[in-house]
């Protein structure tokens, strides 16, 4: 099994950002505007990613496995790329001084292949959206993400 990690320090108090992660609205501002579906425990978020001239590249479904206020957000992929399916997406929160620290997984990946690195890349430019939009009020969700590669 291969894990993607990233951490990044994000100088706002721990329940923006959890606020930020465990939301759909939240979710919509800082990864993918096409944000659908319930954030609660058993139940599915949809994302969609779409070119800039509105063209789906792809989608997402994942079941929200844990929501621990100000600690914890944990998804679990259900649908999507077939290197996605049965992969987890977690985000550990704690606070170091003026800092909320994440702790970001993509875990359970069955092999590091090409796409592993391209999602890794994406993840990190996703997780500066994050911070961007916690500490500045936006966030880059796609599609005005930077682009990294010819795949998106």
């Amino acid at each position: 099994m291969t894990d993607i990690i990233h951490r990044v320090g994000i100088k706002a108090p721990v329940s923006e950002v959890y606020k930020a992660l465990a939301s759909v609205e939240g979710i919509a501002d800082w990864w993918t505007q096409a944000t659908s579906g319930t954030s609660a425990v058993g139940k599915t978020i949809r994302v969609r990613f779409e070119s800039r001239e509105g063209e789906e590249i792809g989608s997402m479904d994942m079941i929200v496995k844990v929501l621990d206020s100000d600690k914890k957000v944990h998804w679990h992929f259900t649908e999507g790329p077939e290197e996605w399916i049965g992969t987890d997406a977690t985000f550990d929160l704690h606070v170091e001084g003026d800092h909320t620290i994440v702790l970001f997984g993509h875990r359970n990946w069955r092999e590091a292949v090409e796409f592993t690195a391209h999602c890794s890349m994406k993840w990190a430019v996703f997780l500066l959206s994050l911070k961007e939009l916690v500490e500045t009020g936006k966030g880059r969700p796609s599609p005005n993400d930077a682009k990294i590669d010819n795949w998106n």
